[in-house]
């Protein structure tokens, strides 16, 4: 029988606020040896997600938008709405300035292979658990499927 999400994730996750203080958001993910928190609302639902990537941009600051002029015309060469938003993350000093607003997530009904599978696909190395009124319930990370995955080999190896 395939085991679902809620068998393996954690329950009941830290998380943050999108008003949290930055510098309180890494000291979190320092303490609890984290890469990663979610964002919730005052009600527990998910609004986003804290990652070491999006603090990336603190520590690198957003480079200029490259431009070109013709005929007293500014034409740029990169769009200049991404590169705002890449300078507010850059100077955010608020979760909500840099967390990342469309989260992938998993249901705790869902299969951890289905989970697996779409960790995979997009890239991620955590999905957010969420009920359906979208407030988290767990998270499930690349490191509790790995633990799973051991656990089913000392299982079958003790059968065998």
């Amino acid at each position: 029988m395939a085991k679902a999400v809620a068998d393996v994730m954690t329950p009941n996750p830290l998380t943050v606020r999108p008003t949290t203080v930055l510098k309180d958001a890494v000291q979190v993910l320092i303490d609890h040896h984290i890469s990663g928190i979610p964002v919730t609302d005052d009600t527990g639902r998910l609004v986003g997600i804290l990652s070491e990537s999006d603090l990336m941009w603190q520590a690198t600051g957003a480079p200029l938008p490259a431009y070109i002029t013709l005929l007293d015309s500014v034409i740029y060469l990169k769009n200049p709405v991404r590169y705002n938003q890449e300078l507010h993350k850059a100077l955010g000093q608020l979760v909500r300035d840099l967390m990342t607003e469309q989260v992938v997530t998993a249901t705790p009904s869902q299969s951890i292979r289905d989970a697996a599978q779409t960790m995979h696909d997009k890239h991620v190395r955590r999905l957010p658990v969420v009920d359906q009124d979208r407030k988290v319930v767990g998270i499930l990370t690349r490191g509790d499927i790995v633990r799973e995955m051991a656990r089913s080999y000392d299982e079958t190896a003790q059968s065998v």
